[in-house]
């Protein structure tokens, strides 16, 4: 197999253990090769040997066998390693900026939400996150350098404890206080994934009761539900255990802790469009009239609330890496822009480096929780003027055929052409992927996003009406559109045609 199809944007995915049709690429042999390639890039980099090297894992079944090859070929290298074992990605790159670690590179493997037979590995240097073009030099360059190497060193190193220490400085900061969360109950949900240690390093470090958590033991099996923010069966379990325990919030991370999102004391989920808006109040708080950069699939009610919050929405294309990276684009032109963030709950702040982490955007919410029970408000006051849209659709159509790309674009542009001849259906020019339309009478009051995914050969359609059964109106018109190319399976769309 080649290397580069292993390339999923700016990070590494591929298979680690076979699963019935789901064959095994990503094993010793090809971990051998990355890790090569990853010494091609730091000395391609202008990074000075012997280099400075930290690697930790999630908790997927495969992650010590593969960060032991990659830890062997480093220190056949004359690398120094730092072996942080269980670990987070947000806390990986933090290992290339605490002091007592300076690692020239950070090493995460994982493959975030995705099944227990993935795997994959994310990046960093002390600049920040590999980039899509790093990924491609990385997995082309894999041959052994001819540079004398000599003995490396590998020893064990605690990251997660200083991480956490960090985090729990950081909200004591914010908050003013020492023990800010004394007297609430929250809990969390880690998904058996990396995140567990949230509950009582930096939780009840400061003061609140973690009483009912979940799923906090490491597990790559992923028994309970997929370690998943944006899925509805893992939303529905952390609202379960914040009702249960009457807890005052409630915490889910995804694998490997780089996305979060909230539950409320009364239920209320604080993912997706709600938690944009929760963190875009935060932020227009601190820094008056500052631009928020989004992914294409958020609503138009959330375009007004940050406009009517005082902030402006630039919304972007999808992938964290192309958000963050135009909100650090936006600011090198001069335009104020505090947040990146996706509606899947990758959040990431200027102030952290524009680092996507699950972890931060929970402490961002804790800083400012003691405030709001002081101000006897509740943490959903702060999305309360979000409107909500009475229905949602979201289908995903595969593709055949290798072109899958340029058949998926072909019937973009047909939308483009045939549903504006549509009464109700107007092309909305801010839009930077695919096609955006807002809908309006006959069809009621809403829009409709149609898209390309970006890693799999899949059309997205997301659709939002203010009233009730429009949606289901609209069906029969996207079908017959749909329908005049049989590269592109439709079947989810008839099923859902009364």
């Amino acid at each position: 197999m080649e290397l580069t199809k292993l390339q999923n944007g700016s990070d590494i995915r591929g298979i680690a253990i076979t699963d019935g049709e789901k064959i095994k690429n990503l094993g010793t042999e090809e971990i051998r090769l990355i890790a090569q390639g990853i010494l091609n890039w730091l000395e391609n980099k202008g990074v000075k040997r012997p280099f400075k090297i930290g690697i930790g894992h999630d908790s997927r079944l495969t992650g010590p066998a593969l960060k032991n090859v990659l830890i062997e070929v480093f220190e056949k290298a004359g690398c120094e390693v730092l072996d942080f074992g269980l670990a987070t990605t947000p806390a990986l790159f933090m290992a290339t900026q605490f002091d007592e670690f300076k690692c020239d590179a950070g090493i995460m493997l994982t493959a975030s939400h995705l099944p227990y037979y993935f795997n994959g590995i994310k990046i960093f240097s002390q600049s920040g996150g590999a980039e899509k073009s790093d990924i491609a030099f990385i997995l082309a360059h894999t041959t052994a350098s001819e540079v004398a190497t000599g003995a490396g060193t590998v020893k064990k190193a605690d990251l997660l404890s200083r991480y956490a220490k960090d985090l729990v400085e950081k909200i004591q900061q914010g908050s003013g206080a020492e023990q800010p969360l004394k007297g609430l109950k929250i809990v969390v949900d880690a998904g058996n994934g990396a995140g567990g240690y949230f509950a009582a390093n930096v939780l009840a470090v400061l003061g609140a009761d973690t009483t009912g958590s979940q799923f906090l033991e490491p597990d790559g099996h992923f028994p309970n539900h997929i370690p998943n923010p944006d899925n509805k069966e893992a939303m529905a379990s952390i609202k379960k255990a914040v009702l249960t325990n009457q807890a005052d919030l409630g915490v889910i991370f995804d694998t490997d802790v780089d996305r979060s999102a909230i539950v409320s004391k009364d239920g209320q989920m604080i993912n997706r469009n709600n938690l944009i808006a929760v963190l875009s109040a935060i932020v227009l708080q601190e820094h008056p009239g500052s631009t928020i950069v989004t992914n294409s699939p958020t609503s138009d009610h959330l375009k007004k609330f940050i406009e009517e919050k005082g902030g402006k929405q630039y919304r972007y294309i999808s992938g964290y890496r192309n958000v963050i990276n135009k909100a650090i684009e936006l600011n090198n032109e001069g335009i104020d822009c505090q947040l990146a963030i996706e509606t899947s709950s990758h959040a990431a702040f200027k102030e952290n480096y524009f680092l996507d982490d699950g972890a931060y955007v929970i402490a961002k919410v804790l800083m400012l929780l003691p405030k709001l029970q002081q101000e006897n408000r509740e943490l959903t006051d702060l999305m309360a003027e979000l409107a909500q849209p009475k229905e949602t659709l979201e289908l995903r159509y595969p593709i055949s055929g290798e072109n899958y790309q340029e058949t998926g674009q072909k019937m973009i542009e047909r939308f483009q052409v045939e549903l504006a001849q549509q009464a109700g259906f107007t092309v909305n020019p801010e839009n930077q992927e695919g096609i955006r339309f807002s809908v309006e009478e006959p069809f009621g009051v809403g829009w409709l996003l149609l898209r390309l995914s970006l890693h799999e050969p899949l059309l997205v359609m997301q659709v939002e009406n203010d009233q009730v059964g429009q949606i289901q109106k609209q069906l029969p018109i996207f079908r017959a559109i749909l329908a005049q190319d049989p590269q592109i399976d439709s079947t989810k769309l008839a099923q859902q045609i009364n």
